[in-house]
């Protein structure tokens, strides 16, 4: 923890506030190089009072508009920027309800197709050695953006009024540290950090950060070992009489948006006592909840349809099979039609219906994680 939080502001490595920091400077919504500046360093004073300008200068003219800069070609670079970091599996979320808010819908197959061209190109925790101090030094959201420079669309504009054309045209002030940061022809990985899901289990998606995963786990096929809530997860995950073995899936039901819980950070199904005692460090995991943008390992994040809304999820059952296939981007619960239709019957979800208030409010007009988790009646109107 002396590492991870040193002092105030984000995590010390790539999690989810950093990864967002960087992909609102992609966008555009950031003045240049503010994203990574540590929190007590003397550089983010300057950089307050800078935006602190900008605003009222912006308030005064009159833009440029958000609408200006938020872009559907400004919000794929973001992406772009988002594999070549290896960030946080809550990114592909947020700029999910961020696409929203202007019409745009996140194309998950397209994503994939950004993730097999984009390297990971910098080295940082939780899927490196480094933190984002020394990514700060080493140059910053400015040395990925001069790497991946051939793949980005550089007619966006920024809140300066700037394209990114003109931003990368400027010389560096400093060399980048290549520790820290990477040539495109010399990358931590050929392909981008996280991809999305398809298949039987995840019908509308779900997320996998292949770059935390471990690589011999990618291609799996094991024995659903099944949780019902997170009430039953934590009643049971540390019972030495728990049917596991290193070789099943973990499977958390009714996490995701709809449920009672409200999608929390519970992807990270902790190893059950006996394995990590026996020094077991890794399992498949999969859920439609979220995790933290520091953790590691092979995790099936965001599965959409939800199980609270009587998704394939919820109809995963104690010692069905599951295949996860990172090469071919899917997740397919082995068990044949006629017995998922007869499941179905008997299934209808957790059944969490709050009768009123805000949490009523929330549970009837929040979409699904593919979509943002946004609220349904923020998306523009036709």
């Amino acid at each position: 923890e002396g590492r991870l939080a040193v002092t105030s502001g984000t995590c010390a490595v790539m999690g989810t506030a950093s990864t967002m920091a960087l992909m609102a400077e992609t966008i555009g919504m950031m003045l240049p190089g503010s994203a990574a500046i540590p929190a007590v360093h003397a550089d983010r004073l300057r950089n307050c009072e800078e935006t602190g300008k900008l605003a009222a200068q912006m308030a005064f003219t009159g833009g440029p508009r958000p609408t200006e800069v938020v872009t559907p070609v400004a919000i794929r670079n973001a992406q772009r920027v988002l594999l070549a970091v290896s960030g946080s599996t809550n990114a592909v979320i947020h700029m999910a309800a961020v696409a929203g808010r202007i019409g745009m819908k996140l194309d998950l197959d397209d994503f994939n197709l950004l993730s097999d061209e984009t390297p990971v190109l910098v080295d940082l925790k939780p899927v490196g050695a480094g933190y984002m101090e020394d990514f700060h030094y080493a140059g910053g959201l400015e040395g990925v953006l001069r790497e991946i420079a051939p793949q980005l669309e550089t007619g966006t504009r920024s809140i300066t009024g700037e394209t990114l054309a003109d931003r990368l045209a400027r010389p560096l002030a400093d060399p980048i540290d290549r520790a820290v940061i990477r040539e495109a022809s010399s990358p931590i990985s050929p392909v981008g950090g996280l991809i999305a899901l398809r298949g039987s289990l995840a019908p509308e998606g779900a997320i996998l950060k292949r770059a935390a995963a471990s690589e011999a786990l990618l291609e799996h096929e094991g024995r659903a070992v099944v949780f019902t809530s997170l009430e039953d997860l934590a009643a049971r995950i540390d019972d030495p009489d728990l049917d596991v073995t290193a070789e099943d899936i973990l499977v958390l039901q009714n996490a995701g948006p709809k449920s009672a819980s409200g999608m929390p950070e519970a992807g990270y199904l902790p190893i059950p006592k006996k394995l990590a005692q026996a020094g077991v460090k890794d399992m498949v995991r999969v859920s439609d909840a979220r995790m933290s943008g520091t953790a590691f390992g092979t995790i099936v994040l965001h599965v959409s349809p939800e199980a609270s809304v009587g998704g394939p999820l919820s109809l995963v059952r104690n010692g069905d099979r599951i295949r996860l296939s990172a090469s071919r981007k899917r997740i397919d619960l082995l068990v044949d039609a006629a017995t998922l239709s007869e499941r179905a019957t008997e299934t209808v979800g957790s059944g969490y219906r709050p009768a009123r208030g805000y949490a009523r409010l929330y549970h009837e007009h929040v979409t699904s994680a593919t979509e943002g988790c946004d609220f349904d009646f923020l998306e523009p109107m036709e």
